[in-house]
Formats: C-alpha cells, structure tokens, sequence
C-alpha cells in the first residue's frame, strides 16, 4: 500500500496530510511537478536476479517509460537478502549514501517492481513523504531537494533508474540534517493498516 505523509517542515510531530488514495497522491504531488503512477508489476524476480534479468522482465514496460519521457540511460538498483555475507554492509553504505537531503541535475525517476522505500520531497516549508511498493512510478523533477530511506531493519527493494544525463545518479549534497529529525521509512512502513512492521 502506497503512503503519502506530509508534515511542515518546522514541526516533524504533526502530519498535515495521511493518505493511501492512489488519485489523491498522484493529485498531490503533481502540484509540486513529481509524478505519480501505478503500473503493471506482476512479474516474480529470482532472488539473485541481476540487473539484465531484471530489464528483460520488464522490458515492455521499460520501453514505453523511454519513450514516453525520452530517457537515455537506465539502470537497475536493487538490495535483497538472499544470505550474501556482506549483505548488512551493503545494505548501510546504501542507506547511508542516499539518506542526506541532496538535489539533482536531471529529474529522478523509480520504477518500483520489488519491495519499497520511501522518498521525502522538502518542498518550500512543507516535506512530503511517499512510501513506494511494487508497482509505484515516481517522478521527482530535476532540483527538487530530497532524500530517499530504504529501511534498516530488512531492507528490500528492487527499482528501474531513468535518466537523461548518461552519467547517471550524481547528488549535490545541501548538507542540512533535516532527514534526521522525520520518521524513518521502517517507522512510515509500520504504521500502515495491517503492516507486518507493526512490532518489528
């Protein structure tokens, strides 16, 4: 179940906004130029899928997202513990790399197909937070400040990349510690109806 959160940025305790509404996100987050989408995303991955495994089985869907937008490179990013021995350490570097608010020079685009992991938007004084699942297509424009948490306690997603710049995933660090101080994804994730997380 998707989740969009917001809070002022200036008061991390208080939720301005808590809706699981696929219209009502997509509504939301297009007044501040991201884009919202749920797609196909049926199709099981081996736990060792690599990134070619993973393009092939959605390689329809990766083509009308090339077109459609007209990116030029496309990765895979994906964490998933199968019982590889550096998997925690893996797993650390990761959250840690993407947890500091940054900004970007070409829009960000996740095609979640496996797991999920939450993306904060701080936008102006207001930080939205949207706790992706499999399925999810989102779209945050280019200079938009924000950071992404996958989790800590089992950390598990599996999303496509896009993106016109063929150098990739280049961050530009603000070097504020605003992520700190709101809920982390493993919090968000728990506190969806029904969620596993509840007493994890």
């Amino acid at each position: 179940m998707t989740l969009l959160v917001m809070w002022k940025d200036s008061d991390p305790t208080t939720e301005t906004l808590r809706t699981t509404q696929p219209e009502t996100i997509a509504e939301v987050l297009g007044r501040i130029g991201a884009q919202y989408e749920q797609w196909d995303s049926s199709k099981d991955l081996a736990p060792d899928a690599d990134q070619a495994a993973v393009l092939e089985a959605y390689a329809a869907e990766v083509r009308d997202i090339r077109e459609r937008e007209g990116y030029d490179t496309i990765d895979v990013m994906r964490l998933h513990n199968y019982g590889q021995p550096d998997f925690w350490e893996q797993a650390a570097a990761g959250r840690k790399k993407f947890l500091d608010e940054h900004t970007h020079s070409d829009d960000e685009v996740r095609y979640f197909v496996e797991g999920s992991g939450t993306f904060y938007l701080h936008v102006g004084d207001d930080v939205y937070a949207v706790v992706c699942e499999k399925g999810d297509y989102l779209s945050v424009p280019e200079g938009a400040t924000h950071w992404f948490d996958m989790g800590e306690k089992n950390p598990s997603f599996c999303a496509i990349r896009f993106f016109h710049d063929e150098e990739g995933w280049v961050g530009e660090f603000t070097g504020e510690p605003i992520a700190r101080r709101f809920p982390t994804h493993d919090e968000l994730a728990a506190s969806l109806p029904g969620s596993s997380r509840q007493d994890a």
